[in-house]
C-alpha cells in the first residue's frame, strides 16, 4: 500500500518532470539545469517514498552531497526538500 500519489508533489514548475506508472505504485523523474535529476518512487519494491539522484546520463550517482544511496520512507516535505537541494548542486 502506497500512502501518496507522488505524481500530486508540488514540483515547481520551472523543472522537466516526468511521470510514469510502476511496480503499482509510481515514479517521478525531476530534472534540472544543472545536470542532475531526483528519482523519486512509490510502489511495490521501493522503501515507501523513496529518491535516488541520477546523473546527466540517467544512471543513480552515489558521490553528491546528498546521499551516496537511495534514500527511503520519506514524507512528501522531506522529498521536496531534497529536490531543491539537488536542484542547487
Amino acid at each position: 500500500m502506497h500512502n501518496m500519489d507522488i505524481t500530486k508533489l508540488k514540483i515547481p514548475k520551472d523543472y522537466v518532470v516526468e511521470r510514469d506508472a510502476v511496480y503499482n505504485g509510481y515514479q517521478m523523474i525531476v530534472r534540472f539545469p544543472n545536470g542532475y535529476a531526483a528519482s523519486l518512487v512509490d510502489h511495490d519494491h521501493s522503501y515507501g517514498l523513496e529518491l535516488a539522484v541520477l546523473d546527466s546520463d540517467n544512471k543513480l550517482t552515489y558521490d553528491t552531497p546528498i546521499t551516496d544511496d537511495v534514500i527511503g520512507h520519506l514524507t512528501e516535505d522531506a522529498a521536496l526538500d531534497l529536490v531543491t537541494q539537488i536542484s542547487k548542486l
